[in-house]
């Protein structure tokens, strides 16, 4: 259940929080878009509602039954916008992100850059930190790869985005770019979401390579239970036993995720797939299948690209699927 607060003091909360812990439930106290509430997680057969409406303080209880309390429908039935400067996910709009994989400096960067932002796409990737399989790949320019993306975005005048992989790190980042990514690898790196659920920067939450929905959400739930609301899920793609892709795609999960959470649910069909040959198609599904916007990789020379070269489209092969994008988004409108 919910609990939400109305000027309660600290002794009154104080109250409420252990008569919750003495029922067997694990009170969690939130702030949520200004909002104060505790969340009582457990088993439901020990959740009285009733017994906290009266309390004073409590203005109101509301029961759920879901694990993830806060970004599921029981609690709002109204799908959640999250805002990233003038871009909005979760809103009529479709967002394209747009990018290659790894910054590998300035030039090749905003290369692609011009290249993504002309063809449409409104928000700008890139990796300066890269969490890769083996310890001798390309690891990412770090705080020069950073300082380029801050330097590109700038002087495009786009929104940018990128992967924290460490707490220590968030700080720094947040200085330099307008959204945090987590990766499919750090789904479930809980010190890493409770961190940056103190920050007030919007997060791109990945889903992991083997991670369920329900786990998903509930990471998910992390973060916007730490206090910050401000999440965009990203569906990458599932480890299944097909090997002729890279990933097998779960487009299922837009209706799905749609259906228990209010949170805005994009899709990443270059890591879903592995090859630029599947990209387009599997992007013009997405959107076909409701998804709230995209996140495509791209590089002026996949051919010579130190990470993702095979799954990263050309300029032209991107211009190419945001007009198909434009018409299937007519066709649905």
């Amino acid at each position: 259940m919910i609990i939400v607060l109305n000027h309660a003091t600290t002794e009154q909360i104080d109250s409420i929080l252990l008569n919750i812990s003495r029922s067997g439930l694990e009170p969690y106290y939130v702030d949520y878009f200004g909002k104060k509430m505790i969340t009582a997680v457990g088993n439901s057969r020990a959740c009285n509602a009733d017994a906290y409406r009266s309390l004073p303080g409590v203005e109101a209880v509301i029961p759920i039954s879901t694990k993830f309390k806060l970004v599921s429908r029981e609690f709002k039935q109204e799908k959640s916008v999250v805002q990233v400067r003038d871009v909005e996910f979760g809103s009529m709009d479709k967002p394209v992100i747009a990018g290659p994989c790894a910054i590998e400096g300035y030039e090749l960067f905003k290369e692609a850059a011009v290249a993504v932002k002309k063809a449409g796409a409104v928000m700008l990737r890139g990796g300066a930190y890269k969490p890769r399989t083996s310890p001798y790949s390309f690891q990412g320019l770090e705080e020069e790869g950073l300082s380029i993306l801050l330097a590109v975005g700038k002087e495009l005048d786009i929104p940018t985005v990128s992967e924290v992989t460490d707490p220590r790190n968030i700080e720094l980042i947040s200085q330099h770019v307008d959204m945090l990514q987590i990766g499919a690898r750090n789904m479930q790196n809980f010190v890493l979401l409770k961190e940056v659920a103190k920050s007030s920067m919007p997060v791109l939450l990945k889903r992991g390579a083997s991670a369920t929905i329900e786990e998903w959400l509930m990471a998910a739930e992390y973060i916007v239970a730490g206090g910050n609301p401000n999440v965009v899920l990203c569906e990458r793609g599932i480890r299944t036993f097909e090997n002729y892709t890279r990933n097998t795609l779960d487009l299922s999960a837009v209706p799905v995720v749609q259906h228990l959470s209010h949170l805005p649910i994009i899709i990443d069909p270059s890591h879903g797939t592995g090859h630029w040959r599947f990209v387009t198609p599997m992007a013009l599904a997405a959107m076909g299948a409701g998804a709230d916007g995209l996140m495509v990789e791209v590089h002026t020379c996949p051919a010579e690209a130190v990470s993702d070269g095979p799954q990263s489209l050309t300029p032209a092969r991107f211009q190419k699927l945001m007009q198909g994008l434009a018409a299937v988004n007519r066709a649905i409108m």
